[in-house]
């Protein structure tokens, strides 16, 4: 990719890797609302498909440079192909994709032309499990008619976890002629939201959030303490939360009892792998949102195993191929 013959500075390795990284961007196709092509009766006559596909979308936040001080979100996701027919042992394809989601215009494009480079297909099982951001939400509907989208569990356990703790610092009563248990109750009722949401039961878990906030309302008109607003707005936001991702949120402990997955844990090394690894943790480096994710671009394709292969498509003088020597 670079000359080796003498002395490189950064600037011009960074420049020559964003050169490279535009020029992937420029190959990605238009960006689409649907993907899903055909019809029912068109899926029907296709050949029997690979195993399912099992997509974990998770995200990290990277430290900004310039006037954009602060931090920015990079997605980060992994597909695992569980096997492909003919093969005699099966063997699970695994490639991994990211981007920096305030800068990329074509997410979605990005993540179909992923998921067909491991054959995808309009009749294939495929499962999609996300923390339920308005992002990543939006990035994975409609690119397949069989697609299954989940709430990840993880990330919906932490934030009950976090309220429950907040809880536990309220009054312990509330009510001034006649009191009534505030926080002892706050928590116990955060336990049965728990308790249906693991069960599925989206309509009851909705129901005793919304008898804490009706609770927690009373308590701070009452002592008019900011404690109690700001457990009562978390519950408030949380509400909101479980609403919108509804449709998401499966039977876990019947998933979990099958062996299936519940969780994007298996994303987490992508995470660091892709963003934390290079550009948080061992470098405590700023960076601009292009330079960001076109460094994604080229770093996602080294770990999928697909780098060389791009390289050879554009340069079919390329070295010639090498195998390992074993001593």
């Amino acid at each position: 990719m670079l000359p080796f013959d003498e002395p490189l500075e950064a600037v011009t390795i960074r420049n020559h890797v964003c050169t490279l990284a535009e020029r992937l961007e420029d190959e990605l196709g238009d960006e689409q609302v649907s993907f899903i092509a055909g019809c029912p009766r068109d899926w029907g006559e296709l050949p029997a498909p690979d195993g399912p596909l099992t997509v974990g979308i998770d995200g990290g936040y990277v430290k900004a440079q310039g006037t954009e001080q602060g931090w920015f979100e990079v997605i980060a996701g992994k597909s695992i192909l569980s096997f492909r027919r003919g093969e005699e042992q099966p063997h699970p394809s695994i490639k991994c994709f990211a981007f920096v989601q305030t800068y990329d215009e074509k997410p979605k494009r990005r993540l179909f032309e992923l998921l067909q480079s491991q054959g995808l297909q309009m009749n294939q099982q495929i499962e999609f499990l996300s923390d339920g951001g308005d992002t990543v939400r939006d990035v994975q509907l409609y690119l397949s008619p069989e697609a299954e989208h989940l709430l990840d569990w993880f990330h919906l356990t932490m934030r009950l976890t976090t309220m429950t703790q907040s809880a536990k610092g309220l009054p312990e009563k509330m009510g001034e002629e006649e009191t009534v248990p505030l926080r002892d109750e706050v928590v116990r009722q955060l336990e049965r939201t728990k308790w249906f949401l693991w069960h599925g039961n989206v309509f009851q878990a909705l129901q005793v959030l919304t008898s804490i906030i009706f609770d927690l309302e009373m308590a701070s008109y009452e002592r008019g303490e900011s404690k109690i607003s700001k457990v009562c707005k978390a519950v408030q936001e949380f509400h909101t939360f479980i609403d919108r991702n509804r449709a998401f949120i499966p039977n876990y402990g019947e998933r979990y009892h099958h062996g299936e997955r519940i969780s994007t844990g298996f994303v987490e090394s992508t995470v660091n792998q892709v963003v934390s690894r290079r550009m948080v943790k061992k470098q405590q480096m700023r960076w601009s949102q292009r330079g960001a994710h076109l460094l994604l671009q080229i770093r996602t394709r080294v770990l999928n195993g697909d780098w060389e292969g791009v390289f050879r498509r554009w340069y079919p003088g390329f070295r010639a191929y090498t195998q390992p020597v074993f001593a």
